[in-house]
């Protein structure tokens, strides 16, 4: 009787095994000592696009809700860039289906951006997700960034002049807004770990057509890369040096809180006044970087306009002929020894239907 219980309690252990790959186990409790600290048993939104990164985040996600019981929504961005791009979305949810994966496609319906497209539909797909969580009172979306990207975004920053904000990149967790928190479980990740990991479980991925399109600079950068790494630039190389320079980020924002103590008076949530005395108290990184914060923050905003524009605007400001000026959603005017920063009045509509 004993040895049939003890045969019993082995077999219910083997069913908690979800896992029978040990390199994809061990990539998962990595995965899941990340979402964990964080986001421990509740609800969260995953978007997948079909690439081999998401695809594997979407793998480790029902893995975590099933050990851990948490509800989470797996979410097809459809930008309708393309001909193809329903029908493409249609293919990720049947991969998914394929391994009981539910999925929903939200669809965008909006005017098409005709210029920085990437960027553009960043801003599209960023738009339907969180409205997405709002509805349904979701504080937590995970995004499959990888160590790739991080080091893409370092590159593609360092070509357009980025300062020390920019060139440290992305952080594994970050507000969007105050009702939503974006997680990066997959920072300390190799895409080429990513990828083994999703074709051990689906046996296939979607492959992005613009992934190969040389016009779009994140292409170039990858080509870049490799010949960079012929040269002795590897990629350990760089990601030491992101992350020094995002501890030399942490100390700037530690005086750029400061200085907005110091200096900077909310009176509402879309509305702020700055003291001019900051321009002769602060240093220039500091004034740089409580700028950039403050256009994001009273525009509601989850990046800040560029950088070079927001050095120009401080290079007026510092002027006397300024009076008024819009950037990033804003509007910044002069008002004796201050200047006033709120958020640009404008009719903001987002359209979008969920699809199947």
């Amino acid at each position: 009787m004993r040895r049939k219980n003890l045969i019993a309690k082995r077999k219910v252990k083997e069913k908690k095994l979800l896992i029978k790959n040990n390199k994809v186990r061990r990539f998962y409790n990595k995965f899941k000592k990340i979402v964990l600290q964080y986001i421990k048993k509740e609800s969260f939104v995953l978007a997948v696009s079909g690439g081999a990164d998401s695809l594997c985040l979407a793998y480790f996600s029902s893995v975590y809700a099933s050990e851990f019981k948490n509800k989470i929504h797996v979410l097809i961005v459809n930008h309708n860039l393309r001909k193809e791009s329903y029908n493409e979305a249609i293919s990720v949810k049947k991969i998914l289906k394929s391994k009981g994966i539910k999925s929903k496609i939200l669809n965008w319906n909006g005017k098409l951006p005709q210029s920085n497209i990437q960027k553009n539909a960043r801003n599209i797909r960023y738009s339907l997700l969180s409205n997405f969580c709002l509805r349904k009172n979701i504080k937590f979306l995970i995004t499959a960034h990888h160590m790739d990207d991080q080091i893409e975004n370092f590159f593609i920053r360092l070509f357009r002049g980025s300062g020390l904000a920019g060139l440290s990149s992305m952080s594994d967790k970050v507000d969007y807004n105050k009702n939503l928190k974006i997680l990066r479980p997959f920072l300390n990740f190799k895409k080429e770990d990513l990828k083994y990991s999703t074709m051990y479980y689906f046996k296939t991925y979607i492959d992005d057509p613009s992934n190969k399109d040389e016009k779009f600079l994140r292409v170039r950068v990858r080509k870049y890369r490799s010949n960079m790494e012929k040269e002795g630039l590897n990629t350990d190389k760089i990601v030491k040096t992101v992350n020094n320079l995002m501890s030399a980020s942490r100390a700037l924002n530690f005086y750029k809180n400061k200085a907005l103590y110091k200096h900077v008076s909310f009176i509402s949530k879309h509305k702020c006044l700055i003291n001019r005395q900051i321009f002769d108290e602060e240093a220039g990184e500091v004034i740089f970087k409580s700028f950039s914060d403050i256009l994001s923050l009273v525009a509601g905003s989850y990046y800040p306009p560029r950088s070079k524009k927001v050095m120009n605007l401080i290079n007026r400001l510092k002027k006397g002929k300024f009076n008024k000026s819009t950037l990033g959603g804003c509007v910044i005017e002069k008002k004796d020894s201050f200047v006033a920063v709120y958020k640009e009045q404008k009719i903001n509509k987002t359209p979008f239907h969920l699809g199947k």
